[in-house]
């Protein structure tokens, strides 16, 4: 009992009990997660576990490491487990205010960086944004004189006030965050870039959802009436509005109505070179058009 008190606690002995907490669940695979969920607590990669074996840990590492592999195996995400997770070149912290960030909306700050790289300045919106990913993405690798981050819930706008905070060296731009139903709080006309993962599942569809997903990640961010559509529907139209001549209307949506979703915007009557993109698994995953015509 007193060698076990007085035995040396570094990351590889945390390691261990940490597989023994992720045991029940992850069974054979307890200590790749166990080294997966150290990995993500400290912003290292996934192989840092094994190579400083040898590290001491602090009191505090060590408690919360522990607490992370407890909500691991309660079935808690990666992420939230961990409280941060990558993004581009960031980290963010997340929870379950929020949506986890996943390679999919990456990409979608991708398109956006390549359509307006050539022409500087304006503001882009980031609607619905949740952690502040896309919003602080675009303020650390655009060239845009501000963004602006809306979101309907006040629980995300915390989680996301927490990232400009921890993000601010990396941004090259001013970073508003704004409470309200998608663009009702922005009042300036004439942006640059909408830009939008909104809610686009439908109500129907939740039971299908991984329970990951379905039992963890926050249902305003998830579900939206209308077989999925609603909020989509009705951020085109508000969209229409908002955007200046030439501006950048881009979506995530879901693979399965990605057509729709492009009708909406073709319909809207205001959208030139509406598009159709694939993600990097080769579906169609994102819609994107150009405001054209006169504003009104």
């Amino acid at each position: 009992m007193g060698d076990a008190l007085l035995a040396p606690r570094t990351l590889g002995s945390l390691t261990s009990e940490m597989a023994r907490v992720l045991a029940p669940a992850f069974g054979p695979e307890a200590e790749s997660e166990a080294r997966e969920l150290l990995a993500a607590l400290h912003d290292m990669p996934r192989h840092w576990p094994l190579l400083e074996r040898g590290s001491a840990m602090s009191t505090e590492a060590w408690t919360r490491a522990l607490d992370a592999a407890s909500r691991r195996a309660r079935g808690a995400p990666l992420q939230y487990a961990a409280g941060r997770a990558a993004f581009r070149h960031l980290t963010l912290d997340v929870d379950e205010r929020v949506l986890i960030p996943r390679p999919e909306t990456e990409q979608l700050v991708e398109i956006v960086l390549d359509l307006t790289r050539d022409h500087p300045g304006g503001i882009a919106v980031d609607v619905g944004t949740g952690s502040g990913a896309i919003a602080l993405a675009l303020a650390a690798e655009g060239a845009f004189a501000q963004v602006v981050a809306t979101d309907i819930s006040r629980d995300a706008l915390d989680v996301a006030r927490t990232n400009v905070r921890r993000c601010a060296d990396a941004l090259h731009a001013p970073v508003s965050l704004r409470h309200g139903s998608l663009l009702e709080p922005v009042a300036e006309r004439g942006l640059r870039v909408v830009v939008s993962n909104p809610p686009y599942i439908s109500h129907d569809e939740a039971s299908s959802l991984p329970a990951e997903v379905r039992n963890w990640e926050p249902a305003v961010a998830l579900f939206s009436g209308a077989d999925g559509m609603a909020v989509t529907a009705r951020l085109v139209r508000e969209a229409r509005e908002a955007l200046g001549i030439g501006g950048i209307l881009a979506l995530e949506v879901d693979a399965r109505r990605a057509g729709v979703a492009a009708e909406l915007v073709a319909s809207a009557g205001a959208f030139d070179e509406v598009q159709v993109l694939l993600d990097l698994t080769g579906r169609e995953r994102f819609v994107v058009a150009r405001r054209g015509g006169e504003q009104g």
